[in-house]
């Protein structure tokens, strides 16, 4: 009977607090591909985008950030543009870069420019 009561106490506090279902992520957690990307051949590099534009689509990419203003506030600056396209998921990301569309016409990029490239996960969505 003691066990009984102490599992109803607790799941009614945790009710009380929100509730464990409040707590626990209802989402997957987006993906994230950053990128640092010095243009060494404008003319080269124009050719490499709308095969990449086509592909992060898609992948359900969204740029967030594409290119304009950065400001430098600690640490070396960027070279070159930043770019920072979310999917739907840390997978999602890795697939779109690791498909063989991207693949494709990512060897533009290199030629074009010097980059550096990674994937992050974001924050696991709550309620």
């Amino acid at each position: 009977m003691r066990v009984h009561i102490g599992w109803a106490m607790v799941l009614a506090l945790l009710t009380a607090v929100g509730g464990y279902a409040a707590a626990k992520p209802t989402k997957t957690p987006k993906g994230y591909i950053v990128a640092e990307v010095q243009i060494t051949d404008a003319e080269a590099y124009k050719t490499y985008v709308p095969g990449a534009t086509a592909t992060v689509a898609k992948f359900g990419g969204k740029y967030l950030v594409r290119g304009g203003r950065v400001e430098q506030l600690e640490g070396p600056p960027p070279a070159g543009r930043f770019v920072i396209v979310e999917y739907p998921s840390f997978e999602a990301a890795r697939a779109f870069y690791h498909s063989a569309d991207y693949q494709a016409v990512a060897p533009i990029r290199r030629k074009a420019s010097i980059s550096r490239f990674w994937v992050a996960e974001g924050l696991p969505a709550t309620k």
